[in-house]
């Protein structure tokens, strides 16, 4: 049987699965460490703030859908899984549309947490269950968040200035991750970096691919995303090298009463209107 190799969750080294204790740092599975990596899947404090993250999109996406109702859709039942234009520009998508014709420079942050169809929500959201622990638990969760909301607006306004009219979809955030982790496998380096590393490329690839096959893939909004999540990871730093600070708890903070804010007042407007007509 082919032994498998392992991070130990305080050093963050590899080590033989078969090992008793870390040859590196001496902590042993019968450790606090061990136990508290057991019982969490390795996802530690983050996990309740992905699940946030894709709470937030899916209702969105369901409120995207009942306000296209409203407007009325066509009779055919696969419509009501796609939300027409006129809900998606009320409740914030991005683009030169939204942003030089109706001055709603904001969208840049709630496009993320928009999307197009049932395949599009599942897909992105299936993305993000994958990547975001891994960025939890090399960056933390207050970093992670930032990365995700900054990497997202990063993405959206290299998609703005390249003249995409119209765009949604939590891909460019999710992009932010993959750049991060990028940046991460490249500077750490090692055996542990170096398996990171690859399995990003890999990632890139077929995002590139897929984005060249399929139609209407935004792949400036991908482009920008993994670009501001590689500059966002060298500035922010992880915690192998630079454990979280006050600084990046705040900053985290002032991200989330942002897009509290900007969800917020997105919500308020369309429900107004949604009650006008």
């Amino acid at each position: 049987m082919r032994k498998r190799a392992m991070l130990c969750p305080r050093c963050r080294r590899l080590i033989g699965s078969d090992e008793t204790s870390c040859s590196w740092c001496g902590t042993k599975k019968t450790a606090i460490w061990w136990r508290i990596f057991n019982m969490t899947g390795g996802a530690l404090a983050g996990d309740w703030l992905v699940r946030g993250i894709i709470i937030t999109n899916v209702s969105f996406y369901i409120l995207s859908l009942l306000f296209s109702s409203r407007a009325g859709l066509s009779l055919n039942p696969l419509s009501l899984l796609s939300p027409d234009r006129t809900s998606l520009l009320i409740l914030g998508a991005t683009g030169t549309i939204p942003i030089d014709v109706y001055g709603r420079g904001w969208t840049l942050l709630s496009a993320n947490y928009l999307h197009g169809g049932i395949f599009h929500i599942i897909f992105n959201m299936m993305a993000l269950r994958q990547i975001a622990p891994g960025v939890v638990q090399e960056f933390g969760a207050g970093r992670m968040f930032v990365i995700y909301t900054l990497g997202g607006i990063c993405g959206y306004w290299v998609s703005f200035v390249a003249g995409i009219p119209f765009t949604i979809g939590a891909s460019a955030a999710i992009c932010g991750l993959i750049g991060a982790l990028l940046y991460f496998g490249y500077s750490r380096g090692g055996s542990y970096g170096s398996i990171v590393f690859r399995e990003v490329i890999g990632w890139i690839i077929s995002l590139a691919l897929f984005g060249l096959l399929m139609p209407g893939i935004n792949n400036w909004g991908h482009g920008g995303g993994v670009a501001g999540g590689v500059i966002l990871g060298m500035l922010l730093g992880y915690e192998e090298r630079r454990p979280e600070k006050r600084w990046h708890h705040l900053l985290a903070v002032i991200c989330a009463l942002t897009t509290f804010a900007v969800l917020g007042w997105v919500l308020f407007g369309a429900v107004m209107l949604f009650f006008r007509y």
